[in-house]
Order: structure tokens, then C-alpha cells, then sequence
């Protein structure tokens, strides 16, 4: 079915002209009947977007493909890296450096000037496994995950680091969660959250000054997850009420700042990740398989750069 699906996408339709309605509204967040357009198709697996400050988008395309491109506010797409040892998820500093997780490269990374320098490859006790995803907070630390190569192997240890601004050494925060994948800071730095790709919970946690956590807590769990027990849960996005954006196997899936599920946003393949982005932050971009699509939204993205 799924072929089929996808055999007749790429026959009657272009990226221009495909639509896909939502079918009911969210107050606040997306009105009934807004569509779901896709940009561009043809990519590899879309992952990591990230506003930039003049509201264009960053995002990631893993497998062979092994880039970066770049969507200019006029959705004009270009190539912004190549050769990026599978950089997976994507954020942004004030001073539009570009932070990345290589999950082949086993390190994460910036780039600044067009130059990458790698911030760390872990510990000779720890050294990173495949990371997946990061958040950057206020100060220049980066929190994210490190799951591991797929196939998942049971019973292996996998992580959630913190690497403090200046330092080469991740803290360790969690190695409790099965598959950990998204990660994302509420709008004032002190609660983050953690999605796990093999489970239906949402990790939260109280940040503490140093960067580290404390109080780790159900936040919300997600809907419509198959019979396996795996959600699909990847990347988050937060908007400036703290409502949350999972990209999950059934859809978008969103949550009110406690946690209570508001609805999901359907998408012709399955999400891999959201980031809002455009005039006033007020389009969702969402990244899923070979496609790139977005939605006008309500909501309106963190006032704060990246993510």
C-alpha cells in the first residue's frame, strides 16, 4: 500500500501542486482545512531543519545524499554542505553558527565561516555512539541525544549528554531511555524534554544552573502508537506558548505546555522532524522521508534563534 501510495505521488503529482488538508482545526494552533504543501521532493530522508535568523530553513538530507541544504526565504534551495559525515540534527547560535550531530561521524560539530570544528567525540571511557539530535541553550551548551547506529541492539546503553560551552567532556544526563531521539528546551531554558523513538513517554527535566537536570518526570505520552510499542517519535519543536510539535509515526502530534494532547497534523510520508520558521515564524517546516513540506500555522515559533 505504501508504494502504491508513493508510485502515485511521483506520477500525478509536482512538488508545487500537492496539497493535503487538515482536517479539523486546533484553536490557536492551525486553522480547519489548512494545508499540509509539500515544497520539494526527490531527497534521500530529510532531517535536522532549523530556522536561520532571516527566516529561511537549514535542513538535513542523511544516507548517500550526505548534505545540507539551504531554503532562502524566497524557497529558493540550494546546497549549503556536502560531505557532512551524516549530520543529523541541525541548530542555529545567535551568531548564525551552525551546530550538528554527526551520526557517522560519531562527534558533533559547527560550522562557522564555512569552517567545521569539532566540539566533541565524546570520552576515551564514552566515546559517542551515532548521535541523533540537539538543542543549544543560552549559553552556548548543547544537550543531545546519542541513541546509536540502527539496528538497535538489545540491551545496549544509550545516552543524553550536556556539553557545557568551552568544554570537550558531554555530561552525562540519562542512559534510561531506550531509544532516545528528540530533544528540545522550553522557552526559558529550564525544563527539557526527550522524546523516545521505541516508547509512547516524553521525558521531562528540571536544568539546573550548571546545565545538568534533576527531576525527571512523564511529560506527556503519545497517541495513535502501533501495536510494537515503537511511536517513531523523532524531532521536536516548542512555539512561543510552549506547546509542543513531535514528529511521530502517525503525524505531528501536539501538546499544550502540561502535556495534555491537543491533535495531530497528518503528513503525506511519516515525520522525521518540525522546526517553525518563515515571517514570524509562523510556518511549520516539516522534514519527512524523501519530501520537505510546510503549514501555515496559528502558533508562532520560540523568539530565539534556531529552535
Amino acid at each position: 500500500m505504501k508504494l502504491k501510495l508513493l508510485s502515485l505521488l511521483t506520477l500525478t503529482l509536482t512538488a508545487s501542486a500537492f496539497r493535503q488538508a487538515s482536517p479539523s482545526g486546533i484553536p490557536d494552533v492551525v486553522a480547519a482545512g489548512t494545508a499540509v504543501e509539500l515544497i520539494k521532493e526527490g531527497f534521500v530522508f530529510t532531517e535536522g531543519p532549523v530556522a536561520t535568523a532571516d527566516g529561511g530553513l537549514l535542513f538535513s538530507d542523511l544516507l548517500t545524499a550526505d548534505k545540507i541544504y539551504r531554503v532562502a526565504p524566497d524557497g529558493n534551495i540550494t546546497v549549503f554542505r556536502e560531505q557532512t559525515n551524516g549530520m543529523n540534527g541541525l541548530a542555529v547560535s545567535a551568531n548564525g553558527d551552525v551546530y550538528g550531530v554527526e551520526s557517522n561521524g560519531k562527534r558533533v560539530s559547527r560550522i562557522s565561516k564555512g569552517q567545521l570544528a569539532v566540539l566533541t567525540e565524546g570520552t576515551a571511557e564514552r566515546p559517542l555512539l551515532s548521535p541523533n539530535d540537539l538543542i543549544l541553550d543560552a549559553k552556548g551548551g548543547v544537550y543531545f541525544t546519542d541513541p546509536g547506529p540502527r539496528p538497535v541492539v538489545p540491551g545496549r546503553t544509550v545516552y543524553v549528554y550536556y556539553l557545557p560551552p568551552g568544554s570537550r567532556s558531554p555530561v552525562l544526563l540519562d542512559d534510561k531511555i531506550v531509544r532516545p531521539n528528540g530533544i528540545i528546551l522550553s522557552n526559558d531554558g529550564k525544563t527539557l524534554l526527550v522524546n523516545d523513538t521505541n516508547g509512547a513517554t516524553i521525558h521531562a527535566y528540571d536544568v539546573q544552573p550548571d546545565g545538568t537536570v534533576k527531576n525527571k518526570r512523564s511529560f506527556a505520552t503519545l497517541r495513535e502508537v502501533p501495536e510494537n510499542g515503537v511511536s517513531g517519535a523523532d524531532g521536536m519543536a516548542v512555539d512561543r506558548q510552549d506547546r509542543l510539535y513531535v514528529a511521530a509515526a502517525s503525524g505531528v502530534q501536539i501538546f499544550d505546555r502540561a502535556g495534555r494532547y491537543l491533535g495531530t497534523i497528518t503528513v503525506p510520508r511519516q515525520p522525521s522532524n518540525v522546526a517553525f520558521s518563515g515571517p514570524g515564524k509562523r510556518t511549520l517546516f516539516i522534514t519527512a522521508r524523501e519530501g520537505l513540506y510546510r503549514i501555515r500555522m496559528l502558533a508562532q515559533g520560540p523568539d530565539r534563534p534556531g529552535k
